[in-house]
């Protein structure tokens, strides 16, 4: 659960497995931010680069790959991949069953209390910073 102060406390695992939603920020202080993902089969987060923060995703339910720097590794349930400032990554929905995920990022790169029902909302939100 979010509280008024941007503190989150609760079931992570619980809270990711309960969202389809493509992003939702859970809390956001100055340093880190704790965002949860599903990716629907098939689905991707899309190519990209943070020039300016670190990223940690961990995987919860689902499987799929992970690229960074052009190497493909499995991504699935109980992975975990450190993605620093300006290294060039995606995650792949290969599973036929949502991949839900954990990400924190540091800084934080979403605006606070962010929630993208779907990838195309998520493309369409030119504000989404901080």
């Amino acid at each position: 659960m979010t509280t008024d102060n941007g503190h989150y406390f609760g079931d992570i695992f619980a809270a990711v497995r309960g969202s389809d939603d493509f992003r939702r920020v859970l809390g956001t202080s100055q340093h880190v931010q704790l965002v949860i993902m599903t990716l629907a089969p098939g689905e991707e987060i899309g190519e990209e680069v943070h020039s300016g923060n670190d990223q940690v995703l961990l995987a919860v339910e689902g499987s799929g790959i992970s690229v960074l720097e052009g190497e493909r590794r499995p991504f699935e349930a109980g992975y975990c991949v450190q993605v620093p400032q300006g290294t060039r990554h995606n995650f792949i929905n290969t599973g036929d069953e949502p991949l839900r995920l954990v990400t924190l990022y540091g800084p934080p790169d979403h605006r606070p209390g962010t929630v993208h029902p779907t990838k195309a909302d998520a493309d369409r939100d030119e504000d989404d910073h901080p």
